[in-house]
């Protein structure tokens, strides 16, 4: 074996027992964007519409209508067993017609779940455009998950809120998040997992959604049936009604 023939060999063994190296947010955050379809195809999304079903168990099964429009404004209804329930949010305040919970006229959510609606009424969610947004997000490290490897994140929103997120290796999308949350007066760890990414108006949308709180074996499984970008939605669908 020649001595340049030796060299190659030994530069090669060193670069693959060398670890990887680890990325930055940035890189992180730049290939999520583009697993998703690309900066300019999630800013032109403008309106969101997705249809679809939430699954508790036998018999127990509810259909979801979410309506998302810029700058911030969400409404979330189900229907189950004949009752209608909104919770919604018009970019300063949230409202919601809850008839399982006792509550059949329109009511102010409570603070929790007004959190939470301003959370989900950002369309490309905290990671993209991060610093612009007031967020602030670390890079934990890796983890492993039951569909492979991942990126851990730790992201903390302008609110001051955190969460885990959890970026797919293999795909760059995200496969999971966990985030404290307030159930009833009870702080608990609810994860949700996301998988199935479909396109749709040019961008990855995740089909199938699993929400259940850590350590317990119930899940609430979100069978998205339908997407539609950019629909035409009345502001009204979002103020409560007067």
């Amino acid at each position: 074996m020649s001595a340049a023939v030796r060299t190659v060999l030994g530069a090669a063994l060193v670069l693959a027992a060398a670890p990887a190296t680890p990325q930055t947010v940035d890189e992180i955050v730049t290939r999520l964007v583009a697993a998703r379809g690309g900066r300019q195809a999630l800013a032109s999304v403008k309106t969101l519409r997705m249809k679809g079903r939430a699954i508790a168990g036998p018999g127990r099964e509810a259909i979801v209508t979410r309506e998302i429009a810029r700058p911030g404004r969400i409404r979330t209804e189900f229907v189950f067993q004949g009752t209608t329930g909104v919770y919604a949010w018009d970019g300063k305040k949230g409202w919601r017609v809850s008839p399982l919970d006792g509550v059949f006229e329109p009511a102010p959510l409570p603070d929790d779940a007004a959190a939470l609606a301003a959370e989900q009424a950002d369309i490309e969610g905290p990671l993209v455009d991060w610093k612009a947004k007031g967020n602030k997000v670390e890079v934990v490290g890796k983890a492993d998950l039951p569909g492979g490897p991942a990126q851990e994140l730790r992201v903390t929103t302008k609110s001051g809120a955190v969460r885990q997120v959890f970026v797919d290796a293999g795909t760059g999308l995200i496969a999971k998040t966990v985030t404290k949350r307030k159930f009833r007066g009870h702080e608990m760890e609810m994860e949700i997992a996301f998988s199935d990414y479909k396109e749709t108006g040019g961008v990855r949308f995740p089909r199938t959604i699993e929400a259940g709180a850590k350590g317990r074996p119930q899940r609430l499984r979100i069978v998205v049936d339908e997407v539609e970008v950019n629909p035409k939605l009345d502001e009204a669908r979002f103020a409560a009604p007067r």
